[in-house]
């Protein structure tokens, strides 16, 4: 029976700056890759003045003008970039209790007919006009971490036996930031969906780097262990949450599982930060699982409890071969609206299909 973990482990990325204390971080890292997919990252050099910085925008970000939202919507952008509203996306069939704003790195639309549909997928950012402080706050958070994804995957790298920039040739141009906000639970509606996010995989990216934004009292973040119970994640101050991406687990054959997780909305508006290290978009699924097959064939593999098996997960079935593709149909089967305006070509077959 496989070991089923209680609690995320703490691992503190400045221990990897001195040689006596780097092989008990790798260690470390290895068990939360293998046995837990989902860990807490301490000194990780992330200025407190960019975080912060983000954190305090959060509110005003929110509290804009619903026309002030509306210019903005991701409905305008075949790049899923921009605002969408409490109800307009969804997980596992079921509308998410959630608005959010969803920026990338900022690149130009580069898509012409004949290319292939995914390369849509990348383009530029919607910016709020007026709030020029906004566009300045997001850049530095997002150039932050993605160096510091690019730091912790040659730890990662090491921690699994492989040479440092072994996983760097499988990341995207373009990486993702979502800014989100989970309003509270009205007093009197029990009748209310308490799904913030329901049970899913990131299908997002690479790894996902998350800042819990709210108070530590302010919990409803929780993991699914391999027993199949639910695991709180609560707020630790100064750390990321850092969870496994479908494509990672797909590269490493199945030894670092893409851990199930759920938000649960409560009495208290949250906030949440979490940050996708995008893939290349022509990674085919041949590649993802055969360029290190040979290294992690020979490695133990953790099994999943049966809910976690049902999370849909469309590259690590096969039917897409790239993972631009796979991407997409997730990017259409959550905003539906989206997908009916830009990619109607496809739209019914990414809605009614089932893997």
């Amino acid at each position: 029976m496989a070991t089923s973990f209680s609690e995320i482990p703490i691992i503190d990325l400045s221990q990897a700056d001195d040689e006596s204390s780097k092989s008990s971080l790798l260690d470390s890292l290895r068990y939360a890759l293998t046995k837990v997919g989902f860990l807490y990252v301490s000194g990780h050099g992330v200025p407190t003045k960019v975080v912060d910085g983000l954190v305090k925008a959060l509110p005003t970000l929110f509290e804009l003008d619903d026309e002030v939202k509306k210019s903005v919507a991701l409905e305008n952008s075949p790049h899923f970039l921009g605002y969408s509203g409490v109800g307009s996306e969804n997980t596992g069939g079921k509308a998410d209790r959630r608005e959010q704003f969803e920026f990338g790195t900022e690149l130009t639309a580069t898509w012409h007919p004949g290319a292939p549909l995914y390369e849509r997928l990348r383009g530029p950012n919607q910016w709020p006009k007026g709030h020029e402080e906004l566009r300045s706050t997001v850049e530095a958070y997002i150039g932050e971490l993605t160096r510091l994804g690019e730091r912790f995957l040659d730890l990662v790298a090491q921690a699994l036996s492989l040479q440092p920039g072994t996983f760097q040739p499988f990341l995207s141009d373009q990486h993702r930031l979502k800014l989100v906000h989970y309003p509270a639970l009205p007093a009197d509606g029990p009748a209310v969906s308490q799904q913030g996010v329901g049970p899913h995989k990131d299908s997002s990216g690479w790894w996902t780097f998350l800042l819990q934004a709210s108070p530590p009292e302010v919990k409803r973040l929780q993991v699914l262990n391999k027993a199949g119970d639910w695991v709180d994640v609560p707020v630790v101050p100064g750390t990321f949450v850092v969870n496994i991406g479908q494509a990672f687990e797909v590269v490493t054959n199945g030894v670092c599982k893409a851990t199930t997780h759920q938000v649960l909305s409560g009495p208290r508006e949250r906030y949440s930060v979490p940050f996708f290290q995008g893939v290349r978009r022509n990674l085919t699924k041949a590649e993802a699982v055969g360029t290190l097959k040979a290294h992690f064939g020979a490695l133990d593999i953790s099994r999943e409890s049966e809910e976690g098996h049902a999370i849909d997960s469309a590259f690590l079935k096969g039917k897409y071969n790239t993972w631009g593709e796979s991407q997409l149909r997730t990017k259409v089967r959550s905003h539906r609206e989206n997908g009916k305006k830009f990619y109607p070509e496809v739209f019914d077959q990414y809605v009614n299909d089932d893997a």
